[in-house]
């Protein structure tokens, strides 16, 4: 018995340092094509493109499923000369990933060009990122998402601060840099706790009023200047529910391209009053309520489409798996259930 266990040890741990050596060597050849200008330049001969028009993804239905179409750089000068444009504009690409076979991915907009044209050509259609991010399959969603924001960091500084100059972003795009003044501009994201509240037995969920009908969600808030993740969560939950915040616990981190790139840390809150008793503010929800856990279960159960009621109200529903507000929500619920 201790032959085999020794043996299925071994196994075990080889099968172990080949994948840590196959990220490693992914995450060392990304970072070469953002520091090696040329490189990068190469790799967008072998690499595929992902289309964006002013910063909706394109997709492709077919039957039921939407796909996340990948384009070889061939195809994409074939799409750019019926736009009567050169393949000079690929250099507008940046640079989201590479595949295992390193095999680079890239993100173009051509919010300039014809959209029609585009997508006759590739019979598809560009599909606003809030609604492609929940329809693709979920290995694409985190792509599209991080394509987007970085898109969208470089649409919003073309311009040095500094001089007012215009900056130039580099091959990959991990950067831009004013000449006049030597600045070097990173992509940046924002902070913002998501934080789903407990008081033991219930749980609290909110909405806007942009939101769809009858969705409810976890509270969330942008972490001001100069506060840790704990702080944020305590200040979040105070302004807009009027409750205070006995302990917290991290649950996990999201990126989340709206509204310009956040990165989506997670946490569970604990209220202890005997009966709190919410005190919503109108400026930031429409509203807040506490839920108990046959709700809750019914909930997740329920699709967007078929919560309306013959009297038009809304029966709630909540944001789906590929949200990690879905996730708060699933670990209250398995620990409620435990």
């Amino acid at each position: 018995m201790a032959v085999v266990y020794q043996a299925l040890h071994r196994r075990a741990s080889s099968l172990t340092c080949r994948l840590h050596s196959t990220y490693v060597r992914k995450m060392r050849y990304l970072n070469q094509l953002k520091e090696d200008d040329s490189l990068c330049r190469q790799a967008q001969a072998s690499g595929t493109f992902y289309l964006f028009h002013n910063l909706s993804p394109f997709l492709q239905k077919v039957g039921k499923k939407y796909l996340v179409p990948q384009l070889s750089a061939a195809e994409m000068k074939q799409i750019l000369e019926k736009c009567q444009e050169t393949e000079q504009w690929m250099e507008k690409s940046v640079l989201i990933g590479c595949s295992e076979e390193h095999r680079p991915h890239f993100a173009l907009d051509l919010g300039a060009l014809e959209k029609s044209v585009i997508e006759s050509e590739l019979q598809g259609s560009f599909t606003d990122l809030r609604k492609a991010l929940f329809v693709v399959d979920g290995k694409d969603s985190p792509l599209l998402a991080s394509a987007q924001s970085l898109l969208r960091w470089h649409d919003s500084h073309q311009f040095c601060s500094k001089t007012g100059q215009p900056t130039q972003k580099n091959p990959a795009g991990s950067k831009r840099v004013c000449r006049a003044s030597g600045v070097t501009y990173y992509p940046q994201v924002s902070p913002v706790v998501i934080t789903l509240v407990s008081d033991g037995s219930r749980c609290l969920l909110a909405r806007q009023p942009s939101f769809p009908p009858g969705m409810y969600t976890a509270l969330s808030g942008f972490c001001d200047v100069g506060e840790n993740v704990e702080q944020a969560v305590r200040r979040e939950v105070a302004e807009e529910v009027g409750l205070e915040v006995e302990s917290l616990r991290y649950s996990a981190s999201q990126h989340w391209p709206f509204p310009s790139g956040s990165l989506m840390l997670a946490c569970h809150a604990l209220v202890r009053a005997p009966r709190p008793q919410i005190s919503v503010d109108s400026l930031e929800l429409e509203e807040a309520r506490w839920f108990g856990l046959e709700e809750i279960v019914e909930g997740l159960k329920r699709e967007p489409r078929s919560s309306q009621q013959d009297d038009g109200s809304f029966l709630p529903w909540f944001p789906p798996k590929q949200a990690i507000a879905h996730q708060l929500i699933q670990e209250w619920v398995q620990q409620q259930s435990a």
